[in-house]
């Protein structure tokens, strides 16, 4: 039993910190000038074909089913594929990696936002506090402590276009929890992926008739073999594989390791600097995410 747990540390560790290196190749992806639709769309547009002989199979077999239920795939696709990561790549153009990740990680107290919102899971008033206090600390580190910036609404727009990225995220996974489809993991996925590049590819040609053209050189081949392979594929198989063993909820503590990931990354590839304003922002998101963990309802 301890060995088998032991794999499941070792899988879930990975799968965080292939996630966090997301972040640092979507900043540097912002060095070499890669538009960040065109990444996304190469991204999943290859993670497509990978998976293809795995699970179009399933898929045929299902085809009603998956007709049946095309909206719901949709709404998936378009939140998870279409506009999460190509927001994230696009914010990092302009916003430090220790301020995107940690904004992201308010995700799990928005999700509890949204099954509330959505009539998925009952709330009570510990989450509702904790939903509180992480948007507290998410505006703390939009506004850097400036209050001037509040007075004149001079944001950083990286950090403002992040904000849709998170709520994009949270109500994908939110709405993931709302209906449970005949498909597995991996041909759920490939659906979802399908959906989503529908709507990416016409932004992707838009970006390249803006001339946000890709320079086809080392970087951008490093940069999208990681991002496929990785975050876009490694990651997945090795989560399931964890929850497999440990189960969901004690997996999910595992996706708080990916701040510490990211902003370790940052500081030390990209000299980034750890400021006052992303530890008051920490403290108040740490917060509201213990208290949106507490599950007695009021």
């Amino acid at each position: 039993m301890f060995f088998r747990n032991k794999k499941a540390y070792i899988f879930l560790t990975l799968a965080t910190l292939f996630w966090s290196g997301n972040f640092i190749v979507g900043k540097a992806a912002s060095f070499f000038d890669i538009p960040p639709f065109t990444l996304n769309f190469y991204r999943w547009t290859f993670a497509w074909l990978i998976l293809a002989p795995f699970t179009l199979k399933e898929i045929y077999k299902f085809k009603f089913h998956i007709l049946d239920n095309l909206i719901y795939i949709l709404i998936l696709g378009i939140t998870s594929i279409t506009l999460f990561n190509s927001i994230v790549y696009y914010s990092l153009q302009y916003t430090q990696v220790i301020s995107g990740v940690l904004m992201i990680s308010t995700i799990p107290v928005m999700i509890i936002l949204f099954s509330s919102l959505l009539k998925i899971e009952k709330t009570n008033n510990f989450q509702l506090l904790g939903v509180a206090f992480s948007m507290l600390g998410v505006s703390i580190i939009i506004t850097q402590l400036d209050f001037e910036k509040i007075k004149e609404l001079s944001f950083n727009k990286g950090d403002l276009s992040i904000i849709i990225a998170m709520l994009s995220w949270a109500l994908y996974s939110a709405l993931l929890k709302k209906k449970k489809l005949k498909l597995s993991q991996l041909s759920l996925l490939q659906v979802i992926i399908s959906a989503g590049l529908v709507f990416l590819l016409p932004v992707y040609l838009f970006e390249m008739n803006q001339g946000r053209n890709i320079n086809l050189s080392l970087p951008f081949y490093a940069i999208l073999a990681y991002v496929v392979l990785f975050p876009g594929l490694a990651s997945f198989i090795f989560w399931i594989k964890g929850i497999a063993i440990i189960g969901a909820n004690r997996s999910g503590i595992f996706l708080h390791l990916m701040p510490i990931f990211s902003t370790i990354l940052a500081i030390i590839i990209f000299k980034e600097k750890f400021m006052v304003y992303h530890l008051i922002g920490t403290i108040l998101i740490i917060a509201g995410i213990i208290l949106s963990s507490k599950k007695r309802y009021e």
